[in-house]
């Protein structure tokens, strides 16, 4: 679909599973100069005292940095506030404002304490963003146990689909941070469990992780950046669909295209948008499991 495959895809970034990261992350070795924000979050509490990194020692992830917040207090750690207070309201702003406005200010705000408060638990805005990803990182359903790895692999899947299209941010952030807190280490491993009952060879296993969960990163990322821009036009998603395609059909030299497209989305099947797209994602993952059982088939190695 042409509304669905425009400028609004995040380019997914390398996986990292063989280390232990979760499937579609990055891996950032260090923040990005001028206060560490993410790529893609405009910082507009660029003058905000806080925001920037406080010493130039490279930092790699809050989940390795053991030392207490290095900054001077000069108030005492406010009552009734605490980390997790603090990642669930992250949480709750960038859900509504976006990657793009979230700040310490907003977060203050939101918790009606002062910006100094925050850094009694986190020294930079990075720490926060880092935190708040691994927080919904525990809204993925944990695959049965007793399953077929390919039911288990469409389980996962389809929940980390919904991960992507709930909360927009994280794709940016997933190829920002390493990744490796407590739920992120989770979803990774039961990952790495289901490629492994695969059968697949050792050396084939990244491969084939890399091949289920970039797509659905991917995937997901499209479906939930064109989800939210139908909702910021007030139009729901098959209105916003047929006034993109009215538009582009009006265009002479983009007849011979849409007319092809045309062709295609009639054989697509389903009446609406969101049918077509579970058809499509349906059937790229049976694709994805095929292929597996092929490669597996051929190196005559077993499922487990």
């Amino acid at each position: 679909m042409v509304s669905e495959t425009g400028s609004d895809h995040a380019n997914a970034p390398g996986d990292e599973a063989a280390v232990g990261t979760a499937p579609g992350t990055g891996n950032r070795a260090a923040p990005a100069p001028g206060g560490g924000s993410a790529p893609g979050a405009a910082d507009d509490a660029a003058s905000e005292p806080g925001d920037e990194t406080p010493d130039s020692a490279p930092r790699t992830s809050v989940w390795l940095d053991r030392r207490a917040p290095s900054r001077s207090r000069r108030t005492e750690s406010p009552a009734g506030l605490d980390r997790n207070r603090i990642t669930e309201a992250s949480v709750r702003l960038l859900d509504a404002d976006g990657l793009a406005r979230f700040s310490m200010r907003r977060l203050a705000a939101e918790l009606d304490v002062t910006a100094m408060s925050l850094y009694w638990y986190v020294d930079t805005k990075d720490d926060l963003l880092e935190l708040a990803l691994d927080a919904v990182y525990a809204e993925i359903t944990p695959p049965r146990e007793d399953a077929a790895w390919q039911d288990r692999l469409r389980e996962l899947a389809r929940s980390y689909r919904e991960l992507l299209v709930r909360h927009i941010w994280i794709s940016p952030l997933a190829g920002t941070f390493l990744n490796i807190g407590p739920n992120a280490m989770l979803f990774s491993y039961a990952v790495q469990d289901i490629v492994r009952a695969t059968g697949l060879p050792l050396e084939r296993q990244t491969g084939a992780l890399s091949a289920a969960f970039q797509f659905v990163y991917g995937f997901g990322t499209v479906e939930g950046h064109f989800k939210a821009r139908c909702d910021a036009t007030g139009l729901t998603q098959d209105e916003y669909y047929r006034q993109a395609m009215g538009t582009i059909r009006a265009q002479p030299h983009m007849r011979r295209i849409t007319e092809a497209s045309d062709e295609l989305m009639a054989a697509r099947g389903g009446d609406t948008v969101e049918e077509m797209r579970e058809r499509d994602f349906v059937y790229a993952l049976d694709i994805v499991v095929a292929g597996i059982e092929a490669v597996r088939d051929r190196s005559g190695a077993p499922a487990r």
